[in-house]
């Protein structure tokens, strides 16, 4: 590996950077209880809960589906709430019950993204953020979304949000990883050129290329589960590999230390 430039700001996947996922197979049943409750109280009988709980789920086949291919054109963009829900979820529903997720669309993409993943801050993460504090450098989220609320409430939740310069979120773009327009967004807004960035994310087809073609000064791949689950062959690697958020704290500490580094090293 060779040696890293010394950033000038941090730039963090959320999912399996700052924190690890748990997925919740009952999710579809607890979203479809409630969203059958409000369609019924609402005046709309046609549904049963076990056709809600078959549509979850068939959308939420094909958008993982949707997703590993939007990791393939140069320049995707992201899957709208609207679109979510009447074209993945209920494209097939009477027009009273597709009318009321149209209109709940935003609300619901929320409460999905409550109830299908527990979340867990990584160990590490506060020392990986004192460590960009003594140095200086920004921090910042960059994560793709249906919903990045659901990450805004964790990151306040817990405190973490008083500890990051920025986030950026897809949906809140209307672009997804790994269009370089993300790494992009949050470079501009911190003021400093994605060149003097490190990039650091959890899988290869979308953070791994997202930081080549944004142009990053390096791009870290953070091990998580499903890391080396690649959709399909990808040719590009990263910089560094780190397991956690300890080992790319070691990094950070090691490029910023190093003699002679500044942040005129990547000219």
């Amino acid at each position: 590996m060779d040696q890293l430039i010394r950033p000038a700001a941090l730039l963090l996947d959320f999912g399996g950077v700052v924190v690890a996922t748990t997925n919740r197979p009952s999710w579809p049943q607890e979203l479809a209880a409630e969203l059958h409750r409000d369609l019924t109280a609402a005046g709309c009988h046609e549904l049963s809960r076990e056709d809600i709980v078959s549509d979850l789920e068939a959308a939420a086949a094909a958008d993982s589906h949707w997703k590993n291919a939007m990791s393939r054109p140069a320049a995707p963009a992201e899957m709208t709430a609207h679109r979510y829900w009447t074209e993945f979820v209920a494209a097939d529903w009477p027009p009273a019950a597709l009318a009321f997720v149209t209109a709940h669309a935003l609300v619901l993409c929320h409460r999905q993204g409550q109830l299908r993943q527990d979340r867990e801050t990584r160990p590490g993460m506060d020392e990986l953020l004192d460590a960009a504090d003594g140095f200086g450098l920004p921090v910042a989220i960059v994560s793709n979304a249906l919903s990045g609320s659901v990450h805004r409430d964790y990151l306040r939740d817990t405190g973490l949000d008083k500890r990051l310069a920025l986030q950026v979120y897809s949906d809140e773009a209307g672009v997804r990883k790994p269009n370089p327009e993300m790494i992009h967004l949050a470079a501009r807004a911190l003021g400093v050129p994605a060149s003097r960035t490190w990039y650091v994310g959890d899988n290869f087809d979308r953070d791994v290329l997202c930081g080549r073609r944004a142009g990053v000064g390096a791009s870290v791949l953070m091990e998580a589960r499903g890391t080396y689950e690649r959709p399909y062959v990808v040719r590009v690697q990263p910089d560094a590999v780190v397991a956690d958020p300890y080992g790319l704290r070691d990094l950070l500490v090691a490029a910023c230390a190093r003699p002679g580094a500044g942040t005129d090293d990547a000219a």
